[in-house]
Protein backbone atom coordinates (compact mmCIF):
# COMPACT_ATOMS: atom_id res chain seq x y z
CA UNK A 1 0.00 0.00 0.00
CA UNK A 2 1.15 3.62 -0.69
CA UNK A 3 1.73 6.10 1.90
CA UNK A 4 -0.66 8.47 0.75
CA UNK A 5 -3.50 5.73 0.81
CA UNK A 6 -2.83 4.79 4.37
CA UNK A 7 -3.28 8.69 5.05
CA UNK A 8 -6.27 9.05 3.24
CA UNK A 9 -7.62 5.96 5.25
CA UNK A 10 -6.60 7.47 8.72
CA UNK A 11 -7.86 10.79 7.52
CA UNK A 12 -11.20 9.64 6.45
CA UNK A 13 -12.12 7.36 9.49
CA UNK A 14 -11.17 10.23 11.86
CA UNK A 15 -13.93 12.57 9.37
CA UNK A 16 -16.13 9.74 10.19
CA UNK A 17 -15.50 9.53 13.72
CA UNK A 18 -15.25 13.47 15.06
CA UNK A 19 -19.05 13.71 13.88
CA UNK A 20 -20.30 10.53 15.95
CA UNK A 21 -18.51 12.06 18.71
CA UNK A 22 -19.81 15.39 18.66
CA UNK A 23 -23.42 13.79 18.29
CA UNK A 24 -22.64 11.72 21.80
CA UNK A 25 -21.60 14.65 23.39
CA UNK A 26 -24.89 17.13 22.54
CA UNK A 27 -26.73 14.07 23.66
CA UNK A 28 -25.19 13.66 26.75
CA UNK A 29 -25.64 18.00 27.22
CA UNK A 30 -29.25 17.89 26.35
CA UNK A 31 -29.57 14.77 28.32
CA UNK A 32 -28.02 16.29 31.29
CA UNK A 33 -29.59 19.55 31.38
CA UNK A 34 -33.44 17.77 31.03
CA UNK A 35 -33.81 18.26 27.14
CA UNK A 36 -34.96 15.13 26.51
CA UNK A 37 -36.38 15.43 22.92
CA UNK A 38 -33.31 16.82 21.99
CA UNK A 39 -30.94 14.25 23.41
CA UNK A 40 -33.40 11.22 21.79
CA UNK A 41 -32.35 12.86 18.33
CA UNK A 42 -28.24 13.00 19.15
CA UNK A 43 -28.23 9.69 20.80
CA UNK A 44 -30.77 7.59 18.20
CA UNK A 45 -28.26 7.76 15.09
CA UNK A 46 -25.13 7.42 16.97
CA UNK A 47 -26.77 4.54 18.80
CA UNK A 48 -27.65 2.96 15.50
CA UNK A 49 -24.06 3.07 14.50
CA UNK A 50 -23.25 1.25 17.19
CA UNK A 51 -21.83 4.10 20.02
CA UNK A 52 -22.24 1.65 23.53
CA UNK A 53 -22.67 4.96 25.35
CA UNK A 54 -25.33 6.34 23.02
CA UNK A 55 -27.42 2.87 23.18
CA UNK A 56 -27.19 2.72 26.81
CA UNK A 57 -29.13 6.47 27.40
CA UNK A 58 -31.43 5.45 24.33
CA UNK A 59 -32.38 2.51 26.57
CA UNK A 60 -32.72 4.67 29.85
CA UNK A 61 -34.75 7.27 27.80
CA UNK A 62 -36.74 4.61 26.78
CA UNK A 63 -37.15 3.20 30.38
CA UNK A 64 -37.98 6.20 31.61
CA UNK A 65 -40.58 7.46 29.11
CA UNK A 66 -38.60 10.78 28.47
CA UNK A 67 -38.32 12.37 25.19
CA UNK A 68 -40.43 8.95 24.02
CA UNK A 69 -43.28 6.54 24.95
CA UNK A 70 -42.33 4.20 27.77
CA UNK A 71 -41.28 1.27 26.10
CA UNK A 72 -39.53 -0.93 28.37
CA UNK A 73 -39.04 -3.90 25.41
CA UNK A 74 -37.18 -1.19 23.24
CA UNK A 75 -35.83 -0.01 26.35
CA UNK A 76 -34.07 -3.58 27.07
CA UNK A 77 -33.09 -3.87 23.05
CA UNK A 78 -31.01 -0.35 23.55
CA UNK A 79 -29.65 -1.63 26.84
CA UNK A 80 -29.05 -5.06 25.79
CA UNK A 81 -26.91 -3.69 23.07
CA UNK A 82 -24.61 -1.31 24.88
CA UNK A 83 -24.06 -4.52 28.11
CA UNK A 84 -22.81 -6.77 24.91
CA UNK A 85 -20.01 -4.21 24.26
CA UNK A 86 -19.14 -4.21 27.98
CA UNK A 87 -19.88 -1.18 28.68
CA UNK A 88 -20.83 -1.59 32.84
CA UNK A 89 -23.61 1.15 33.16
CA UNK A 90 -25.81 -1.19 30.56
CA UNK A 91 -24.68 -3.65 32.28
CA UNK A 92 -25.90 -2.41 35.67
CA UNK A 93 -29.18 -1.43 33.55
CA UNK A 94 -29.42 -4.47 32.36
CA UNK A 95 -29.17 -6.56 35.59
CA UNK A 96 -31.96 -4.44 36.80
CA UNK A 97 -33.97 -5.16 34.03
CA UNK A 98 -34.10 -8.82 34.42
CA UNK A 99 -34.57 -8.08 38.56
CA UNK A 100 -37.61 -6.25 37.97
CA UNK A 101 -39.18 -8.01 35.02
CA UNK A 102 -39.35 -4.82 32.67
CA UNK A 103 -39.35 -6.34 28.97
CA UNK A 104 -38.36 -9.44 30.13
CA UNK A 105 -39.61 -12.71 32.39
CA UNK A 106 -37.87 -11.39 36.17
CA UNK A 107 -34.47 -14.13 36.19
CA UNK A 108 -32.64 -13.73 39.44
CA UNK A 109 -29.76 -15.75 37.44
CA UNK A 110 -29.27 -12.94 34.54
CA UNK A 111 -29.07 -9.83 36.47
CA UNK A 112 -27.22 -11.38 39.24
CA UNK A 113 -24.88 -12.87 36.02
CA UNK A 114 -25.41 -8.81 34.57
CA UNK A 115 -24.52 -7.25 37.72
CA UNK A 116 -21.22 -9.34 38.38
CA UNK A 117 -20.43 -8.52 34.93
CA UNK A 118 -20.90 -4.82 35.47
CA UNK A 119 -18.67 -5.03 39.11
CA UNK A 120 -15.81 -6.58 36.79
CA UNK A 121 -16.32 -3.49 34.40
CA UNK A 122 -16.16 -1.03 36.91
CA UNK A 123 -19.67 -0.40 37.37
CA UNK A 124 -20.33 1.64 40.62
CA UNK A 125 -23.22 -0.39 42.05
CA UNK A 126 -22.67 -3.79 40.46
CA UNK A 127 -20.96 -5.83 43.42
CA UNK A 128 -23.54 -4.06 45.78
CA UNK A 129 -26.68 -5.14 43.67
CA UNK A 130 -25.29 -8.73 43.27
CA UNK A 131 -24.57 -8.68 46.66
CA UNK A 132 -28.05 -7.87 47.51
CA UNK A 133 -29.37 -10.24 45.19
CA UNK A 134 -27.57 -12.91 45.98
CA UNK A 135 -29.33 -13.05 49.77
CA UNK A 136 -32.79 -13.94 47.80
CA UNK A 137 -31.06 -16.52 45.28
CA UNK A 138 -30.18 -20.45 45.96
CA UNK A 139 -26.81 -21.80 46.23
CA UNK A 140 -27.34 -23.12 42.71
CA UNK A 141 -28.96 -20.28 41.36
CA UNK A 142 -25.85 -18.38 41.90
CA UNK A 143 -23.42 -21.11 40.51
CA UNK A 144 -25.35 -20.84 37.51
CA UNK A 145 -24.96 -16.94 37.44
CA UNK A 146 -21.35 -17.22 38.21
CA UNK A 147 -21.13 -19.72 35.38
CA UNK A 148 -22.65 -17.04 32.83
CA UNK A 149 -20.75 -14.51 33.81
CA UNK A 150 -17.63 -16.88 33.08
CA UNK A 151 -18.57 -17.86 29.75
CA UNK A 152 -19.71 -14.26 28.59
CA UNK A 153 -18.01 -12.70 25.99
CA UNK A 154 -17.89 -9.06 24.65
CA UNK A 155 -19.02 -8.69 21.33
CA UNK A 156 -16.42 -6.99 19.67
CA UNK A 157 -13.30 -7.89 21.90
Amino acid sequence: MSLRFIIALVLSLVCFAVPAWADFQAGEEAYNRGDYAAALREFRPVAKQGNAGAQYYLGVLYEIGRGVAQDYAQARQWIEKAAAQGNAKAQEFLGTTYFKGHGVPQNFVQAHMWYNLAAANGGNKGAELRDDLAKRMTPAQIAEAHKLAREWKPIGK
